[in-house]
């Protein structure tokens, strides 16, 4: 629809929507924070009076578009107020950040300053460089949690009016949005936000589905209305009967839901069950409001059956969003399900406003809640951030939209975790140390690996060795991006130390071939074992990848003068590759493909629907008469080959060969000295890198024999082993065989 209006009307309407975003906030305006909006807003129109949005519209309807939201939907202050009215000033005009602060002070300008960084990063295409934008954006939660708050209501406005643009912009912003924006909503407890940016992101990423899904709501409205009128009617007299004041609201739950739901269990829009929601809203008639809500939810199950299976208490544990209720599924009027969700005034506001309620209640309270502390988990996450921004922003949103499990320690402290949690994970919850020198958990009093997934209500005891060390297999089972955060900077310490002692090692190995250690030679080395820094190479040589036998080939192959003159021709470009990239980090070489979680070297055949290449995830599908298939992840054909022949999938991975590990079986045979199994089983788990899968020792008359099941990564460091077991007093043999 074309847009059409002269200035008179269009400053009339300026005026009637800023007048209309001071009628309803939230806070409690003083007429000093009037006069600080006020100026905000004039400063606003004066600077944006030259630009159109691509409706035509006077540009000015966006900020006060977005500063209504944050006042009305969010809840927030007239700081925030006035910083969103002033969001786009910096980057779209000639006012500077140094304006900013000389008009309205430095937490303004600081504020202003965090949106323009955001606006202008999220200008990039590329994903890498997205992945980056995000990680920013991230990092502006350290220092004022109200950037991303603006940020979101900027991003709900935008999608509500993205009819103007072009349709492949229209899908990249909404599936940014589901892919960020909705996850962050809902974790800073803005539900109605959430819903409205996942139901919008939908409309352009799936228009079809959406499209059908909103028609059938829209002709269950009638139906909708005599449904809540019959519910409504059977609950009166017992909730009238308790002097209750209350409200029954009906709806149906969010068209994205509805959706996801459709896909997950493969059903149509008629078989899902629970699509419709009842709240009842209540006046607590005591000073505890809990204690009513377990009143009404005795009431609600006198007049309908529920499923116990369903209940969901968060009054008792509330989510760490903050979000309080009592969720119960009933068989309401008619038999059919419905969801029954009890709140006061009080959570009910919590969960609309989320984090701006959170704090009005909190205030004169010492009671810590959810919210915040995963804000301050978030602060300490985001301190320790991963280089690689791909991996952060994917570790970030694991902890999302992660449903939450409640777990107690030894002395009976609650611990909040998100779902399928292992015991490592808890560890890393209690402490960075305490995770790191992990060798197992006491699940319930029983002794569990640290792989195992915790679930709510079990008591976890942690066992820690001064000498243990994390390593790369844990990072295949921990959830938490606080895990996996630490467990890759352990990691990357671990690798220097192993680099450092490998530089030592060639310096050593390279003057007993008479070669001179410098660049150039190293150089030389690097690319004949075609590796990307000099880093990767004193790695690889540290950890036993690289060994004499492969250096004095290298060293035979240089000394071979006119072959050595053509392979530098062909090999080497011009004088970039004569220096090598200084780094720390140990950069993969994806070059076998493993399957399973015993890692496994199988045959298998490239999927052609999606063409993976080393490095990408994915995984293998057996097929009937061409052995096993790889296909990518987010391939075409994944979630149909994932829904319809599960038992046909397998666990697939690239890795680097020359940091994988393999598994040895080594025969022990010697005179049982008391302590023996000790000295066996100190010396292996003091070796670097070497892991204990099981251990079977036993004595007869004086001799013991014994087999062993390890993890190590190569040749060398295995027959390193079983020289120092030799050693041992009692040892007198040490095999390899091939079964235990």
């Amino acid at each position: 629809m074309e847009y059409n209006a002269t200035i008179e009307e269009e400053n009339k309407e300026i005026a009637n929507r800023y007048k209309d975003l001071l009628k309803g906030t939230y806070e409690v305006l003083s007429k000093e924070d009037k006069e600080l909006i006020r100026k905000a807003f004039d400063v606003a129109v004066e600077a944006h009076s030259k630009q159109r949005r691509k409706t035509g519209e006077p540009y000015i309807f966006h900020p006060i578009a977005v500063a209504k939201i944050v006042a009305y939907e969010i809840g927030l202050d007239a700081i925030s107020i006035a910083s969103a009215l002033l969001h786009d000033v910096v980057e779209d005009t000639d006012y500077t950040i140094e304006d900013m602060e000389r008009l309205f002070g430095e937490t303004i300008a600081k504020i202003v300053n965090g949106l323009t960084k955001i606006s202008r990063l999220n200008k990039e295409q590329d994903a890498s460089i997205q992945a980056e934008n995000f990680r920013k954006m991230l990092l502006t939660l350290h220092d004022d949690v109200r950037v991303i708050l603006i940020k979101i209501a900027d991003r709900l406005h935008n999608m509500q009016t993205m009819d103007a643009m072009p349709g492949y912009k229209q899908v990249k912003i909404a599936s940014e949005t589901l892919y960020i924006y909705a996850p962050l909503a809902h974790r800073l407890g803005l539900y109605n936000i959430k819903t409205e940016l996942e139901d919008l992101g939908l409309k352009y990423t799936e228009p079809e589905a959406y499209n059908s899904i909103l028609s059938k709501i829209k002709e269950s409205k009638e139906d909708q209305l005599n449904y809540l009128n019959q519910f409504e009617e059977t609950l009166k007299a017992g909730l009238d009967k308790e002097n209750f004041d209350y409200e029954i609201k009906g709806r149906f739950k969010s068209i994205y839901s509805i959706r996801r739901k459709m896909i997950k269990q493969n059903v149509t829009f008629d078989e899902v069950y629970d699509k419709y929601a009842i709240r009842i809203i209540y006046k607590p008639n005591s000073n505890d409001d809990k204690f009513d809500a377990w009143k009404i939810y005795t009431i609600v199950t006198d007049y309908f059956k529920p499923n116990p299976s369903r209940l969901r208490d968060w009054i008792t544990q509330p989510k760490s969003t903050g979000y309080e209720a009592l969720h119960i599924t009933v068989v309401g009027p008619n038999s059919r399900w419905v969801e029954v969700q009890i709140r006061s005034n009080r959570m009910n506001e919590i969960a609309e406003k989320g984090y701006a309620a959170h704090f009005k209640y909190k205030q004169g309270t010492s009671e810590d809640n959810g919210l915040e502390s995963w804000l301050n988990k978030l602060k300490e996450t985001l301190e320790t951030q991963s280089l690689n921004a791909v991996d952060f922003v994917e570790n970030f949103k694991l902890n999302l939209y992660s449903k939450e499990i409640y777990v107690f320690t030894p002395k009976g402290d609650l611990k909040s975790l998100p779902k399928n949690a292992t015991a490592l994970d808890f560890a890393f919850s209690i402490h960075t140390d305490v995770g790191l020198t992990c060798r197992g958990a006491k699940v319930n009093g029983k002794l569990m690996p640290l792989s195992h997934q915790l679930k709510s209500g079990d008591q976890i005891e942690v066992i820690t060795s001064s000498t243990n060390k994390p390593n790369a297999r844990w990072l295949d089972f921990v959830i938490t991006a606080r895990a996996k955060g630490k467990i890759r900077a352990a990691l990357k310490e671990e690798e220097k130390l192993i680099a450092e002692e490998g530089k030592a090692i060639l310096s050593r190995k390279l003057r007993h071939l008479k070669i001179d250690y410098n660049d150039k030679n190293i150089n030389e080395i690097v690319n004949y074992f075609q590796l990307r820094t000099s880093f990767d190479l004193f790695f690889r040589v540290g950890n036993g990848a690289i060994d004499n036998t492969q250096l004095k080939a290298f060293v035979s192959q240089r000394n071979s003068k006119i072959l050595n003159f053509f392979k530098t021709k062909l090999r080497r470009g011009p004088s970039d590759k004569d220096f090598i990239a200084e780094t720390d980090e140990v950069n993969n070489k994806f070059d076998a493909l493993v399957f399973g979680k015993e890692e496994e070297k199988l045959d298998y055949k490239l999927s052609k629907c999606c063409n993976p290449i080393p490095g990408d995830k994915v995984f293998g599908f057996l097929t009937i008469n061409d052995g096993i298939k790889v296909h990518k992840m987010n391939c075409p054909n994944a979630i149909s080959l994932q829904s319809n022949y599960a038992y046909r999938i397998m666990q697939a991975k690239w890795i680097d060969s020359t940091k994988q590990e393999f598994k040895a079986i080594l025969k022990i045979e010697g005179v049982d000295n008391k302590g023996i199994a000790n000295k066996v089983t100190r010396l292996i788990s003091s070796n670097m890198g070497v892991f204990i899968n099981s251990i079977n020792i036993k004595g007869d008359d004086g001799v013991f024999e014994g087999k062993l099941s390890i993890s190590i990564k190569n040749s060398s460091q295995l027959n390193k082993l079983i020289t120092n077991l030799l050693k041992i007093e009692g040892v007198k043999k040490v095999e390899r065989v091939n079964t235990l």
